[in-house]
């Protein structure tokens, strides 16, 4: 093949450059120790489903699904946020005095290896308190779950109405 004269310089580069682009194509870029590995491996083993939240003009409202860990090791939720609640927190439903309470769970929600948790209406769920602004039937919510090895899980719920239960957010 011959190489007009004008192009040499070009065809020159390309043919030096080929190796240093296949060099660098095959090759590994992963620099991540192993606790952010392990981190990340975590976080990814953590798989929600099912999730929704339930509609409120304001207040408090909560989140629900099922929190499934398909890890060998426990996976421990230990907090939240979202932009549309001033606090976010864990609770579960406790017995007191022949009444169910809702209380926070201050230790979080542990999921067991291979295991998983509901978070339903009248048991353990995620509270967003302090609306800042209505939640209405077929909005999507984002919430921000973190673990307990600090990485977060971003979750995203669609609002639905829920007269079941008839819950009563306030403290």
């Amino acid at each position: 093949m011959t190489v007009n004269r004008k192009y040499r310089p070009a065809a020159a580069l390309i043919a030096a450059a080929a190796p240093l682009l296949i060099l660098t194509a095959c090759s590994s870029n992963d620099t991540t120790p192993a606790a952010e590995s392990s981190a990340s491996a975590q976080q990814s083993a953590l798989v929600v489903t099912d999730q929704w939240v339930k509609a409120a003009p304001e207040g408090m409202t909560a989140l629900f699904g099922t929190l499934t860990n398909n890890s060998d090791a426990e996976i421990r939720v230990v907090s939240g946020s979202s932009d549309v609640a001033g606090k976010v927190e864990l609770h579960e439903v406790v017995s007191e005095g022949g009444q169910n309470v809702m209380q926070e769970k201050k230790d979080g929600y542990a999921i067991p290896a291979h295991g998983s948790l509901t978070l339903k209406p009248g048991a353990e769920h995620v509270m967003l308190m302090d609306l800042k602004k209505p939640i209405t039937a077929g909005e999507t919510v984002t919430v921000e779950l973190r673990l307990s090895d600090g990485t977060t899980q971003t979750v995203s719920a669609v609002a639905r109405d829920f007269a079941g239960n008839q819950e009563n957010y306030q403290p």
